[in-house]
């Protein structure tokens, strides 16, 4: 279970070397510039539909598809602190998390994962974010995707969200599905982006007696919610 691995000193030690953390400053300067001017000016269009499914409170995975290296200014843009006044916190590939671009993401409140092998250390991490009723971005896919169609899940998504729904029942654990899509397939100037939010998941449906078969039809339900925003409207 992660909760026992997750209270060792050795990955309590490991979680603390992951930095991640918000600064105000930075966040401040980089939220304003990056929806009132980098995006509007480079996209020709940016639709979003479904902002009144963001939960407003409480522990919340927002589990988008992933098209493009774009997606983690446009979630921010969707769902993000001026939309919901809350900040988001981003489980990032370990191999972006690098030089003056990983400076810069671990002050937005990014964390590095090794998307082929997870470490105990960031599955901790994102256990005791969620503990703490923040908003994380996970991009349930597993990386970026050119195909039209969503690609199979990984399951940490489900596993973290129902392990911290059984540790504190009261904390109504969500999974927000959102789907990003752009009218090209290598997004360049002029690329319109359609963003649309579902209704979240309430984790604590899925908490069964069974880890593996809760967090399989968890899993499964993102799926098909993902597949239903993001297909449908292709």
């Amino acid at each position: 279970m992660i909760q026992s691995a997750c209270s060792s000193d050795i990955n309590k030690s490991k979680e603390q070397s992951l930095n991640s953390r918000i600064s105000p400053w930075l966040a401040n300067l980089l939220y304003p510039l990056g929806s009132k001017f980098v995006l509007p000016l480079f996209f020709d269009k940016i639709q979003v539909t479904g902002q009144d499914n963001i939960p407003e409170d409480g522990s919340v995975i927002v589990a988008p598809t992933h098209r493009s290296r774009w997606d983690a200014l446009v979630v921010p843009y969707a769902v993000g602190k001026l939309v919901t006044g809350r900040d988001l916190r981003f489980m990032v590939s370990s191999n972006e998390v690098k030089g003056l671009q990983g400076w810069f993401i671990r002050r937005m409140g990014g964390f590095p994962v090794d998307t082929q092998r997870p470490g105990m250390e960031t599955l901790c991490h994102t256990v005791d974010l969620l503990r703490e009723e923040e908003m994380i971005v996970i991009f349930p896919e597993g990386g970026i995707f050119r195909q039209p169609k969503v690609q199979n899940l990984k399951r940490g998504v489900a596993l973290i969200s129902l392990q911290v729904q059984s540790e504190h029942p009261a904390n109504k654990v969500k999974v927000l599905p959102v789907s990003v899509r752009y009218s090209q397939t290598y997004p360049s100037w002029g690329t319109k982006v359609y963003v649309d939010i579902g209704s979240p998941l309430n984790v604590q449906d899925y908490v069964t007696k069974s880890l593996r078969q809760g967090s399989q039809k968890l899993t499964q339900e993102l799926f098909a919610r993902l597949k239903d925003l993001h297909e449908t409207k292709s």
